[in-house]
């Protein structure tokens, strides 16, 4: 059985040009790519973009639309809230209103007693 034989520099420099050189003529060899091959290869990728693209906008404007709708709910909140407070101090009788009603009380008790 024959033992592995460790190359020495020279071999494998003559080796690695021999590499190079196939690789090279593999290349050299290669048939150009065909136009149309090509151009349907470019128009695929473009529509695939133009899809992507659709599909980014339309996600942004969803997202755009959430954002209003939140912020139209917040401020109907607020509307609401607004409202119910000034219908609160409608309802809530003024200092005279108070004296008067006080004053009608005491009046009554007095009247009572006598």
């Amino acid at each position: 059985m024959a033992g592995f034989k460790n190359p020495d520099f020279n071999e494998r420099a003559d080796m690695a040009r021999a590499a190079r050189q196939n690789a090279l003529e593999k290349l050299r060899n290669k048939p150009a790519p065909d136009p149309e091959v090509i151009a349907q290869k470019q128009a695929a990728q473009a529509a695939r973009e133009a899809a992507a693209a659709e599909r980014r906008a339309a996600k942004q404007r969803a997202a755009e639309q959430e954002k209003a709708d939140k912020i139209a709910a917040k401020e109907a909140e607020i509307a609401r809230l607004a409202a119910e407070a000034e219908a609160r101090e409608r309802a809530k009788p003024d200092e005279a209103q108070l004296k008067a009603a006080r004053d009608a009380r005491y009046a009554a008790r007095k009247a009572r007693k006598r």
